[in-house]
């Protein structure tokens, strides 16, 4: 008897967490949902520091909480977009690693590695790491979309706007 009445607390117990943990990623699945809206949706074409990097924050607790779920990989990279757009280059770079270590099958892992060599170069001006992974991105995805931005990036890279217009009007001549 008091072996069916251990059974059964912990199916009870797990249970009870198996459906507490449903709730809470229901919930901050939920806040995410009214923060995009908010984000957005509104009427401001000015973007909301605090409210980006409140779904920040929320896209990398869901990632971090529920790690095997479909969801994860796609939470991440949309953090890692709005954390670059918002101008904040080491958390994007950040972001990018972690979407890189534990999502290497992620459909979008060459767009990930090919805006963390723009990154380096545009926000960062770290060229040397910026040509490293223009690099590493072309050996890895030579048929990619990106791969003809990559070849330009590396070409231009370091270049001022001057030069690089100097450039363009020689080659038209």
């Amino acid at each position: 008897m008091k072996k069916y009445f251990y059974i059964v607390t912990i199916l009870v117990i797990s249970f009870s967490c198996s459906q507490q943990q449903e709730n809470n990623k229901q919930s901050i699945q939920e806040s995410i949902d009214e923060m995009e809206t908010k984000l957005y949706n509104g009427e401001d074409a000015q973007v909301n520091m605090g409210d980006a990097v409140g779904l920040i924050n929320l896209y990398q607790k869901f990632s971090k909480e529920y790690p095997k779920d479909s969801l994860a990989p796609i939470f991440l990279f949309r953090a890692s977009d709005l954390s670059m757009n918002i101008n904040r280059p080491v958390q994007t770079i950040a972001l990018f690693n972690d979407l890189l270590d534990k999502y290497p099958e992620y459909e979008k892992v060459p767009s990930v590695l090919f805006l963390k060599a723009f990154v380096y170069e545009d926000q960062l001006k770290d060229l040397d790491k910026a040509k490293m992974y223009y690099e590493e991105f072309l050996e890895k995805y030579p048929d990619s979309d990106f791969a003809d931005d990559a070849e330009i990036s590396l070409k231009n890279l370091g270049k001022t706007p001057e030069e690089l217009i100097l450039e363009f009007e020689n080659n038209q001549e």
